[in-house]
């Protein structure tokens, strides 16, 4: 079938093209992203590939409906970024990658939590300049350490058993426990509980409607006193002005994101040259116990041949005419259902 590909970028491409075995379907690609100025772009393709970063309202959805699109598909496991229901009604459907490499995630937020724990990035930064000082470069052990886990799904679960690696102890609230995690001998708590006895916590949640500014000045007030949080599952779980005054007071000691709550817009996009005028996340940037990375977490090579196989087999699927565990569907959307899927 015939699809175009936006904000495609160049491992997109060079892994698109490889799952596409046999040249089953005709693959167009744009760098541009898929907005109310570009959506002219899909005319004359049954399939548009978008990514999580590209926002497609009802509006959008109109528009690619009137000129003949039948099918989205995700590179990603996120769909908030989707109005399902408008797709829905407009007779489109939705597909995503639901899992694609949990560990990825699990291991760039172990990252994030042994730079600030080691203060990595600063010495990495001071060698550079010939300064080999140790001055303000102490840091702690992890072995020893509570950790408290937010969402036991498939990255959380990889995440504990990092952490139970390093000699932690961990503890964990979800609100659909798990029998693996059990079985490791973790204890699940009240989210209160968790909050004021974890030293660091993760999160490896979905985003919902009841999810939403998660962690805020009162959850934050809960919490250990000098506590680390590590947020590499969405952006609006942490309310980040909140955020800003817990690091400036010290209640939070240190925070790790590779998601930012107002990421449209800056990440993905090479912006050295431009003045930054989101205000928070240069306020976020000022501190220096605050560590953030470009929504990199899944950017492992085994993750995107993951999502590029995914992705073409989706196609596939809606082609053949089979239904699969990867559409996705508006009664997913609710306050009780994932906005978006960590599991």
């Amino acid at each position: 079938m015939k699809v175009i590909v936006f904000s495609t970028k160049y491992y997109d491409q060079e892994q698109l093209d490889r799952a596409n075995t046999n040249q089953s379907h005709q693959i167009t690609y744009t760098t541009q992203g898929l907005d109310i100025s570009t959506v002219k772009l899909a005319k004359g393709y049954e399939a548009v590939c978008v990514l999580v970063s590209d926002r497609v309202n009802r509006d959008i959805i109109q528009h690619l409906s009137e000129i003949g699109v039948k099918l989205l598909v995700l590179r990603s496991t996120g769909f908030d970024n989707i109005d399902l229901l408008a797709a829905e009604n407009a007779g489109i459907k939705v597909m995503r990658v639901p899992s694609y490499s949990p560990e990825s995630i699990a291991e760039h937020a172990t990252a994030l939590i042994l730079t600030l724990a080691r203060k990595i990035h600063k010495a990495f930064n001071r060698v550079r300049d010939n300064n080999f000082s140790l001055d303000n470069l102490m840091g702690f052990t992890l072995a020893g350490k509570t950790v408290g886990v937010i969402g036991t799904g498939k990255i959380g679960r990889a995440f504990c058993s990092i952490m139970l690696g390093f000699g932690c102890k961990v503890i964990a609230y979800d609100v659909k426990q798990s029998q693996w995690v059990l079985e490791k001998g973790i204890d699940y708590v009240a989210l209160d509980e968790l909050l004021a006895s974890a030293d660091i916590i993760s999160i490896h949640c979905p985003l919902t409607v009841d999810t939403h500014y998660l962690f805020n000045k009162t959850t934050f007030a809960k919490c250990k006193k000098g506590f680390m949080l590590i947020n590499t599952s969405r952006g609006g779980l942490i309310k980040t002005t909140d955020a800003a005054e817990a690091l400036k007071s010290g209640q939070m000691g240190f925070l790790g994101i590779d998601v930012y709550e107002d990421e449209t817009g800056i990440f993905f996009k090479d912006l050295s040259g431009a003045v930054v005028v989101d205000d928070v996340i240069e306020r976020l940037m000022s501190f220096g116990n605050v560590l953030i990375t470009p929504h990199q977490a899944f950017f492992t090579r085994e993750a995107i041949q993951q999502i590029a196989k995914i992705t073409i087999q989706n196609l596939t699927d809606f082609q053949n005419g089979i239904s699969t565990e990867n559409q996705v569907y508006s009664t997913m959307s609710n306050s009780s259902k994932p906005i978006y899927e960590t599991r």
